[in-house]
């Protein structure tokens, strides 16, 4: 089949290499190049957030945690597995995302930050996206897939390319595109400093002073974040970077005084359920499969999901 995937972020190119992969032609179109989406500046940690329903995000998970450890096993550039830590002030429920991860293991007393009593240990794939997603393009690329770098205003805009099929990867304006009108940004921000030798990412979800995670790369080092629902502002705010330091330096004691490179602000494509489905009724003889709404899980959910839109395109 001849396929039309619009956009270039994990969503879009993991399901157009798959689709290259199968031998279908494919036409992936985007406003921008890889390198201008929301998900070249994702911290990339596989840990499933701000996604639903629950029992897919699952199974989506597990899918992709799996392509991305065997893709770390292989040496794929900007894909590690990296050994994590998340602590808990209370004893944690049972967690859903802990069966894709394979060995996990309470914390050790000598392993929790102060204030801490309950922990989880595990190994979860870490992507350096500026490094991943130039690869991941290079490989559609070679392995025969087009590119087209325009913008579109509605998806009967893509019929000029002669579709069997068009995927609507558009992340935060994929709902606009086809008047969804439950879609809505989730703000995120986060700094990057020097990483002060650091080797193992660290998290706790419920900080008083919000989300705090600390994410060791090659050459620096992720703190974060927020998950502001409903809010574009791209502008980063002073106050909220040095809050992120230090409740993360709340985690990681050995941050305090790390040299600041930058901070970033993101929009992930919030919905209250990731939509993945195909839809025969949205264009005159054209179907289209939907795959949008991952907030903040696109690189945890995105091999799943792009598997499965691969099988909805027939």
């Amino acid at each position: 089949m001849r396929v039309v995937v619009l956009g270039a972020g994990i969503s879009g190119l993991s399901t157009a290499t798959l689709l290259r992969q199968r031998g279908d032609d494919v036409v992936l179109v985007s406003a921008h190049a890889t390198e201008a989406t929301t998900s070249h500046l994702a911290a990339a940690v596989w840990f499933p957030t701000s996604a639903g329903p629950a029992d897919k995000v699952a199974s989506w998970g597990s899918t992709t945690y799996d392509v991305l450890a065997a893709e770390a096993e292989r040496g794929v550039p900007g894909v590690v597995m990296r050994e994590s830590l998340v602590v808990y002030r209370e004893e944690p429920p049972p967690q859903p995302w802990a069966a894709a991860v394979g060995d996990i293991r309470p914390a050790k007393a000598d392993e929790l930050p102060a204030g801490y009593s309950h922990g989880l240990r595990f190994a979860v794939p870490l992507v350096e996206m500026p490094t991943y997603l130039p690869w991941l393009y290079r490989q559609y690329v070679d392995g025969g897939g087009h590119q087209v770098v325009r913008r579109i205003d509605a998806l009967h805009d893509l019929l000029d390319l002669a579709p069997d099929v068009i995927v609507n990867c558009g992340g935060l304006a994929a709902g606009k595109l086809v008047g969804d009108t439950s879609t809505y940004p989730i703000r995120g921000q986060i700094v990057r400093v020097v990483n002060p030798g650091l080797s193992m990412s660290m998290r706790d979800e419920t900080h008083p002073a919000g989300r705090a995670y600390v994410h060791p790369r090659t050459n620096d080092c992720i703190l974060g974040g927020t998950l502001d629902a409903g809010v574009w502002d791209t502008t980063v705010d002073d106050e909220t970077t040095l809050s992120i330091i230090s409740r993360c330096s709340d985690l990681v004691p050995a941050l305090a005084g790390t040299a600041v490179i930058e901070a970033l602000v993101g929009l992930r494509p919030g919905r209250p359920e990731v939509r993945l489905e195909r839809d025969d009724e949205l264009l005159p003889g054209v179907p289209v499969v939907h795959n949008y709404g991952h907030g903040g899980s696109g690189i945890t959910l995105g091999w799943g999901c792009a598997a499965d839109a691969v099988r909805a395109c027939g």
